[in-house]
C-alpha cells in the first residue's frame, strides 16, 4: 500500500504534477502500478478501496452489489455537502429497480435517432458563434464566448428552459461543482436552482411544450414522479448538460494546441467517422471528472484475492482506468486514430452517463468545425498562465485566451 513518509495513506484526490494539466496526478499512478485495490484517505479520515484498473472498474462499476445511494454505510463522500438521496440530483443517487424506472421517464429525448435529428440546429448554433467570434475583438476567452454558449444553448433547447436565464444556472452550476465552497454556499446553490426549476415546472403545466420538462411534468399528473422529484431531476439535467461538455469543449481545444500535429490531422479529417474518434480520444485522454465515481458494497465482493466487505466504500477514478496500459497501449499518448469508445469517461453499468450522445454529437460538431473554420487559432498566453479547475468535481479551464 503507497504511503507518504509518515507511514500515512496518501490523501484523495491528490494534485497534478506542475506542468501536467492533461495528466492524471503521478501519485495515483502509482498506485495503479502498485496493484489493483488501494486503500487511500478522504477529507474525513474514511479509507475507502481505490479500484485502479480499467477492467476491475467496468466489473464492480456493473456488479448489483455495489451502490450509488449515499445512504449506504461506507459511501465515500465526496465533501461534507453532497447531498443524501432525499435531498436531491434525482435518479443518479438510486440504485434499481427505483434508478431504472426513474431513469426510463428521461431516455428517449437522449435517444442515438433523435439527437441525430438536432445535429443541424446544434451545426446552425457552432456556426453561429464561429461567425460572431470572427467578427469580434482578439484575443476573446474561448469559454465565454463558445465552450460554455454551446452546451448551454443546447441544452435549454432540449430541456424547454429560457436560455436568457443562462447567467443565473450557470453561476449556480458553477458552486455546485466546486470543492472549495461550503455546504452551506453548495446547499443554497441547489435550492436557488430547484426552486427556478420547480417554477418552470409549474409553467410547463399550464403551457406545455415539446421540452423534457414538460415530458417529465406529465408525470406528476400521472401521479408517477412528485413535483419535487421532477425539479430535480431537472437539476441533474441542467447542471450535468452544460458544464461537463462545456469543459470539454475548452480543455480538449486547449490538449490540441499543445498537440499540433494532432490538431492538423483533426482540422484536415473530411471522413466524419474521423472526427468521432478523435472525440471518443480525447474523452479518454482528458477524463473530466478528476474526483473518481463514488460507490458502497452492499455484500462481500472477492477482487484479486482480495475480500472487499459489505459497507466498505469504492472509488473508480476513470482517469487512470484510461491511462491502463492493458486496455490502452502506450496510454500518455494523445493519438486521435486509436480506437478509444471503450473508455470509461462515461463511467459504465446502469449508471452511466445518460446524456454520452447529446455529448458525443456536440463534440463532434465543435471539433469538427471550430479549428477547420479558424485554421490559424492558437493560445494568446502561455500555456502555463491557462487557469484550470483543480478544486473542481468536474476538471476544466476557467478561461482559454485565444487569437488567430
Amino acid at each position: 500500500m503507497l504511503e507518504d513518509v509518515d507511514g500515512a495513506l496518501l490523501d484523495y484526490p491528490a494534485a497534478k504534477a506542475p506542468g501536467c494539466p492533461f495528466d492524471p496526478p503521478a501519485g495515483v499512478r502509482e498506485l495503479q502500478q502498485q496493484g489493483p485495490l488501494v486503500r487511500v484517505r478522504l477529507w474525513d479520515g474514511s479509507t475507502p478501496w481505490l479500484v485502479t484498473r480499467y477492467a476491475d472498474q467496468r466489473a464492480l462499476l456493473g456488479d448489483a452489489r455495489v451502490s450509488a445511494d449515499p445512504d449506504s454505510p461506507g459511501y465515500p463522500l465526496q465533501t461534507a455537502g453532497t447531498p443524501s438521496r432525499q435531498q436531491g440530483l434525482s435518479f443518479i443517487r438510486l440504485d434499481d429497480p427505483e434508478h431504472a424506472r426513474q431513469r426510463r421517464m428521461v431516455t428517449a429525448p437522449f435517444a442515438i435517432k433523435r439527437i441525430e435529428a438536432m445535429r443541424p440546429g446544434v451545426q446552425e448554433i457552432v456556426d453561429g458563434l464561429i461567425d460572431d467570434l470572427l467578427a469580434g475583438p482578439r484575443p476573446v476567452d474561448l469559454v465565454d464566448a463558445f465552450a460554455l454558449p454551446v452546451p448551454s444553448l443546447v441544452i435549454c433547447r432540449l430541456l424547454g428552459v429560457p436560455y436568457e436565464d443562462h447567467d443565473f444556472f450557470q453561476a449556480n452550476s458553477k458552486v455546485l461543482i466546486r470543492m472549495s465552497v461550503s455546504e452551506d454556499e453548495r446547499a443554497a446553490a441547489r435550492r436557488r436552482l430547484a426552486d427556478y426549476l420547480d417554477d418552470l415546472v409549474g409553467r410547463k403545466l399550464a403551457e406545455p411544450d415539446d421540452g423534457v420538462l414538460s415530458l417529465l411534468a406529465e408525470r406528476i399528473g400521472t401521479g408517477e414522479l412528485t413535483r419535487d422529484a421532477v425539479a430535480q431531476m431537472a437539476v441533474l439535467l441542467l447542471v450535468a448538460g452544460h458544464e461537463t461538455t462545456a469543459n470539454m469543449i475548452a480543455l480538449g481545444t486547449f490538449a490540441l494546441l499543445q498537440h499540433p500535429e494532432e490538431l492538423a490531422r483533426l482540422r484536415a479529417a473530411e471522413d466524419p467517422r474521423e472526427v468521432a474518434g478523435a472525440v471518443e480520444e480525447l474523452l479518454r485522454y482528458l477524463t473530466i471528472v478528476h474526483t473518481g465515481r463514488r460507490r458502497a458494497v452492499l455484500e462481500d465482493i472477492e477482487l484479486a484475492g482480495q475480500t472487499i466487505r459489505a459497507g466498505e466504500g469504492l472509488i473508480f477514478p476513470n482517469d487512470i482506468g484510461n491511462r491502463d496500459p492493458e486496455a490502452f497501449p502506450d496510454p500518455d499518448r494523445l493519438d486521435l486514430g486509436r480506437a478509444a469508445r471503450h473508455h470509461v469517461a462515461f463511467g459504465f453499468g446502469v449508471h452511466q452517463c445518460l446524456g454520452q450522445p447529446l455529448a458525443r454529437m456536440e463534440l463532434q460538431v465543435v471539433y469538427g468545425t471550430l479549428y477547420r473554420r479558424i485554421p490559424s487559432l492558437r493560445l494568446a498566453v502561455d500555456a502555463a498562465e491557462v487557469p484550470l479547475k483543480h478544486d473542481g468535481f468536474v476538471y476544466g479551464a476557467y478561461c482559454l485566451p485565444v487569437t488567430w
